[in-house]
């Protein structure tokens, strides 16, 4: 299909599965509330916790819910390729910096421009105030536990917080879907289907391109295992199978249709760019803290700048700013990637030069606690 071109049944479909949920999920977060679950199939987080570190053959006479959830799981599918699963973490943690760039500037703080999904974050009160900082320190963690060495095997750190924020997705839509405060016809569901892949495609092939527009080159090998890394993180989280891609080009191509559904503006954008933009002032440094707050908040507005342009600045109620810290982070890259990374010793320096800043940039958000993911609130 040529680029550009519409497909309307596509379209079609994004539109009905703004309505669809999860619904293994779902049914998981009704038992666990008691929602028409009765008492006999009511789950507790104390069978969910023990199911997702022991087991559910752990849990004795489990809710069928809570055994349907991790019937789902559980299994592997038999297209899952853990050697390009984990090549796919390696090729991660190797951008470094750079994903970190990405995923905070293009992927999360432009996907804002849209109106739905930021209203929800509203909402729940999951990235305005004081919570800003903490809320993308969460999202941070999830997203470099996936590419950790093993973290996708059902023993693995990955595998727990990914199944994790897949009840999670379903107690929070199940909360506002009935709450009489969200305008599902407007909206979709809260947590629905087609935001799903879209947030999918924000961790997979728009961190490819965003990296790109960096100066780091990728190679279809390394997008290849990028893209298979997320499609099994993808399943997990319960995304439609038909929606998982193998190949960077078709999630380029659902990501265009995803945004032609999209309506702009709202006012909650501008609400959560703001506050992640004044978060950068609370990231924690040992030294000359005041200066690097300033430099960080900085630096992440001049990189907005080159992400959004000028319009997506002002449709976000960003204050005007240069693109002044992109021309050597390309330069620096180039040099890096493209002349060390030629060499195997050079991928081994750029892995742990990666893995380095993967622990300073955590801390920064942590500071002396120890990374995780919110807890629910049943």
């Amino acid at each position: 299909m040529a680029r550009g071109r519409v497909d309307e049944r596509l379209l079609a479909t994004i539109g009905e599965r703004l309505n669809a949920r999860d619904e293994i999920g779902a049914a998981l977060a009704n038992a666990l509330r008691d929602t028409g679950a009765g008492q006999s199939g009511k789950a507790t987080m104390k069978q969910f916790r023990r199911a997702l570190h022991d087991g559910i053959d752990s849990v004795p006479d489990p809710p069928r819910a809570l055994r349907d959830f991790f019937g789902a799981v559980d299994p592997v599918p038999d297209w899952v390729d853990f050697d390009l699963v984990e090549e796919g973490g390696r090729v991660a943690r190797r951008f470094g910096r750079n994903t970190a760039d990405v995923m905070l500037q293009l992927a999360l703080i432009g996907s804002y421009r849209f109106d739905g999904p930021p209203r929800l974050l509203v909402e729940t009160g999951g990235l305005v105030g004081g919570s800003a900082l903490r809320r993308i320190a969460e999202t941070q963690a999830w997203a470099t536990a996936v590419t950790a060495p093993g973290a996708l095997r059902r023993e693995g750190e990955g595998f727990r917080l990914t199944v994790h924020v897949r009840l999670m997705h379903a107690l929070v839509n199940q909360r506002f879907e009935h709450s009489g405060r969200w305008d599902a016809e407007r909206w979709g569901l809260p947590v629905n289907q087609s935001d799903l892949a879209a947030t999918l495609g924000l961790f997979n092939a728009v961190q490819l391109l965003g990296v790109r527009l960096l100066g780091v080159p990728v190679s279809r090998a390394e997008s290849l295992a990028v893209m298979h890394l997320w499609r099994y993180v993808g399943h997990l989280l319960g995304v439609d199978e038909d929606w998982l891609c193998d190949r960077e080009s078709e999630q380029h191509r659902l990501n265009y249709h995803l945004l032609l559904t999209q309506s702009y503006g709202g006012t909650a954008g501008p609400t959560l760019a703001g506050a992640l933009v004044e978060a950068q002032r609370h990231l924690y440094f040992r030294h000359f803290a005041r200066l690097r707050r300033a430099y960080a908040r900085a630096r992440l507005l001049s990189m907005l700048r080159y992400f959004l342009g000028r319009r997506g600045m002002r449709d976000l109620g960003l204050p005007p700013a240069l693109p002044w810290a992109v021309p050597p982070l390309i330069a620096a890259n180039v040099l890096r990637y493209r002349i060390l990374g030629r060499t195997e010793a050079g991928r081994a320096h750029l892995q742990r030069r990666g893995d380095r800043f993967i622990e300073r940039h955590l801390r920064r958000h942590f500071h002396e606690q120890p990374p995780h993911v919110a807890a629910f609130d049943v």
